[in-house]
């Protein structure tokens, strides 16, 4: 019997989670990983094509070109593209024959306009990172944390069974006073559970995971609504008349009322306006998911924690409206899983009991390690 009982001892040393080597607080995950990949692409897009923009300008030069008068000099031309690009006056005739001008500034400052967009869609990562994040972090840091020491309390107080069951000169009565341990609840773990429970009541973290992709919805809608815009408008107007006779050149006779100019450029802003536009356009659904994502409850992370004993979150229909600061957690714990040791042998331990046979004897991980640890000839059918 000795070499049973140490055999049972080291395989429930071996099934205590060991202390974590280094701090948590710098491995976790602050961001959903479908969040990081539209503040990247949303944040990153309009900046890599604005630099590529910049890129040919700088490397191309002028972004016009105007047909000047063949007896214009070299530097005559040179100005009057330079007068024309400072202007750009479209000069055209209504129906009617009157002179009509329409401005076309908001080609000049289309490269500006994609920074300010940039900027735009990385406000509500700046809302969720100091609004959010900090309270969050130290949520999961806790519960986390309390998660892996419950499954370690489990572990230990299957230790402490086998041994007052080894010490018990009346093995029935021993699990008498475990049934009765369990029915008034001796083994459950009220700061996890309340603190849970408490966050459910909470809605800072909702509201500003809500409002954060409202915001990225809207400057979305907004960006799309400045493109189609533009195309209306400007983008299918890339050869214009150009007057330079303004100043001291209009009372000059030998240059020409109107000339005749075309936008280098006009192809590369055109592109450049439909890669946003249709990525942002397809970027809408991914926001509306995400925060549809807080109408239902994710209770596969809880369900497996009820193999603790008198962890019961579920069963007691506690989980009420999902639109609150525990469900936010729980989708944070998911994307942090890797951090959360004890989850991957609760998961385990429910695998097998659907595979067990006869499933009344595994209600919780401590039946699961009383089994283990050879308490089955003794213990009670449920």
């Amino acid at each position: 019997m000795s070499l049973s009982h140490t055999a049972a001892e080291y395989m429930l040393s071996d099934a205590l989670l060991p202390d974590p080597g280094g701090s948590r607080a710098k491995g976790l995950r602050l961001e959903l990983p479908s969040d990081r990949l539209l503040k990247f692409i949303t944040v990153g897009l309009p900046l890599c094509l604005v630099s590529l923009a910049f890129a040919r300008e700088f490397s191309t030069g002028s972004q016009i070109s105007c047909f000047s008068p063949t007896n214009f000099t070299g530097k005559q031309s040179a100005y009057v593209d330079t007068a024309c690009w400072d202007s750009l006056l479209p000069h055209s005739l209504d129906a009617e024959g009157h002179a009509v001008t329409k401005s076309l500034w908001a080609l000049k400052v289309f490269p500006y306009s994609l920074l300010v967009v940039a900027v735009l869609m990385y406000l509500p990562y700046l809302l969720w990172r100091y609004a959010a994040a900090p309270a969050l972090h130290s949520d999961l840091l806790f519960i986390i944390d309390e998660l892996d020491k419950s499954y370690n309390r489990s572990v230990r107080l299957v230790q402490h069974m086998r041994k007052g069951q080894q010490a018990s000169a009346e093995p029935e009565r021993f699990w008498e006073e475990y049934e009765r341990a369990r029915r008034e609840r001796y083994f459950e773990f009220p700061l996890l559970e309340r603190y849970l429970s408490c966050k459910q009541h909470a809605h800072a973290l909702a509201f500003i995971y809500l409002l954060r992709n409202l915001l990225l919805l809207l400057f979305l809608a907004a960006t799309c609504l400045y493109l189609v815009f533009l195309h209306l408008n400007i983008f299918f107007q890339d050869e214009f008349s150009c007057s330079i006779k303004t100043g001291l050149l209009q009372a000059e006779p030998h240059i020409p009322s109107l000339i005749p100019c075309k936008l280098v450029f006009f192809s590369v802003f055109q592109l450049i306006s439909f890669s946003v536009g249709g990525v942002y356009v397809l970027l809408v659904p991914v926001v509306i998911y995400n925060a549809l994502q807080l109408c239902q409850w994710d209770k596969g992370l809880l369900s497996v924690y009820e193999m603790l004993p008198a962890f019961d979150l579920l069963s007691r229909k506690m989980l009420t409206c999902p639109v609150n600061d525990l469900n936010v957690i729980l989708l944070f714990l998911r994307a942090n899983i890797s951090e959360l040791t004890s989850f991957g042998r609760l998961n385990a331990v429910s695998a097998l009991k659907e595979a067990t046979a006869n499933k009344d004897d595994i209600d919780t991980v401590v039946d699961f390690m009383t089994l283990l640890a050879g308490l089955e000839a003794t213990k009670p059918k449920h």
